[in-house]
């Protein structure tokens, strides 16, 4: 089920229209508890199962850890969480990867190692959930956040479905509070949730979905392309990625707010980031900050001797391409960010503000950052070694195979859509919609949400990051 289907809305008008009918906080939770598991359900109920253990085994280890005060057994029983919440997700997301990988490994040693990868289902949204729960038991571990005594309350936090296929990635300590008082219809703002549900709507059914047939054509085969057509391709990727993850991303934030509940910004305008740090503080935020503050913190940050730094940097930015997807080109996408953040930290720390060197970096450090963001799009999208190879050598050498142009229109449009990004980001004209009359805002809104659907392509596209 999916945010841009007609069922979605249906279903949604059901769940709020109970949900605010309903006087108890109490029923509103098991009704939203109920319509969330409905939710997953519709992509496979077979996996509900997960779910439930991970909420089941989290829940306990959260009640253990509220009495226990001997260390060793307080870090036997966060091991036993992450045992068994890291062991479903890596069977199901990472044994064919692993068991692949190392097949290929013998291969080119000489021995030829039988076929034992498994015809495995990945369930949606379970890396999402995964690191949420995690979130709980290793806050409540650290004495960070009290354990939650009230099992529906636990339960809602894991299957809250607005985020729970695609993120946001909620963290136990913002969201668990909010499920202890009662939401109130006055704390809604409901024109804000309604306007950015269609903006997220437009960024995925309409422009998303829209250049991803010009996208899939030249990752398809870029050696037919010229240079023009090659960096087409990667700039309207660009355009197709964030409008497919941010543009699902709003929808969640807009759907649990109108049910009275707030999830944290995902994206803040990252394509104008002025330096590949400030780019992973704006992009995925809630992913980036949970390694952050679980991984790379856990393994020293960036306290000690320079090189421990950079490898725990490094750990944290390859764990980032690993999370993204069970391929090497993932990993690979991780580790250049990694490079690029260490030579970014190393830049900062030995050119001293004020010099002309910072200065003209503050000038063109989002046209570099950007760009530097493009080229590993490459390898986040790119299906083999010979096509990232192709794409590199037009990116990085001007060096195009093919003669085959495109239409100029494609570059049109991605100036469009980047002129848009940049109004929604100055706000010149501030907030019409919160100004205009009740009738009038309808009328908009009504008039947008009909031309977004008029200029939807036939057909649905799932979220590029269910499969994540």
């Amino acid at each position: 089920m999916l945010f841009v289907e007609a069922r979605f809305l249906f279903f949604f008008l059901a769940v709020f229209g109970v949900h605010w009918a309903l006087r108890s906080p109490t029923l509103r939770k098991a009704w939203l508890l109920g319509a969330s598991y409905t939710f997953y359900a519709a992509w496979d109920w077979r996996f509900l199962g997960l779910i439930l253990v991970s909420t089941l085994v989290d829940f306990g280890v959260g009640r253990a850890l509220r009495t226990e005060q001997r260390p060793a057994a307080r870090r036997a029983w966060l091991v036993a969480s992450c045992a068994v919440n890291l062991g479903m997700l890596g069977f199901f997301k990472y044994f064919n990867f692993f068991i692949g990988s190392a097949s290929a490994l013998l291969s080119t040693l000489g021995l030829h190692p039988g076929d034992h990868t498994l015809q495995i289902l990945l369930p949606v949204g379970i890396s999402f959930y995964t690191f949420q729960t995690l979130s709980y038991t290793i806050d409540v571990y650290r004495r960070d956040l009290e354990p939650v005594g009230s099992l529906l309350d636990f339960a809602l936090f894991v299957g809250f479905f607005p985020q729970l296929v695609a993120g946001p990635i909620v963290r136990a300590g913002h969201f668990l509070p909010q499920l202890a008082k009662p939401r109130t219809w006055d704390t809604v703002a409901f024109r804000s949730c309604c306007t950015l549900f269609l903006v997220g709507f437009i960024k995925k059914a309409c422009l998303a979905d829209g250049v991803a047939p010009m996208v899939d054509q030249v990752f398809a085969d870029p050696g037919r392309y010229d240079l023009l057509g090659l960096w087409t391709g990667v700039l309207l990727y660009s355009v197709q990625l964030y409008g497919d993850f941010s543009g699902y991303s709003d929808m969640a934030i807009a759907t649990a707010g109108l049910l009275g509940y707030h999830l944290r910004l995902n994206f803040d305008f990252p394509y104008f980031a002025r330096s590949i740090t400030d780019f992973w503080n704006r992009w995925h935020i809630s992913l980036a900050s949970w390694l952050r503050d679980y991984v790379y913190v856990s393994l020293g940050g960036g306290r000690g001797p320079r090189w421990a730094a950079v490898r725990n940097l490094m750990i944290t930015m390859g764990l980032v391409g690993l999370w993204h997807g069970a391929a090497w080109n993932f990993v690979a996408f991780g580790l250049f960010h990694g490079l690029l953040l260490v030579g970014h930290r190393e830049w900062a720390a030995r050119v001293r503000e004020g010099s002309p060197v910072r200065r003209l970096f503050r000038f063109l450090g989002t046209p570099l950052t950007f760009y530097a963001v493009a080229l590993s799009m490459v390898l986040f999208r790119a299906e083999d070694g010979e096509r990232m190879r192709v794409l590199f050598e037009g990116l990085l050498l001007g060096q195009a195979q093919g003669s085959r142009g495109v239409d100029p229109w494609w570059l049109v449009l991605w100036a469009v859509c980047v002129l848009a990004h940049f109004t929604a980001w100055k706000r010149p004209f501030g907030r019409p919609d919160e100004r205009l009359p009740g009738w009038a805002y309808a009328a908009g809104l009504g008039f947008a949400a009909a031309l977004a659907v008029a200029f939807m392509p036939a057909g649905y596209r799932p979220f590029i990051y269910f499969q994540f």
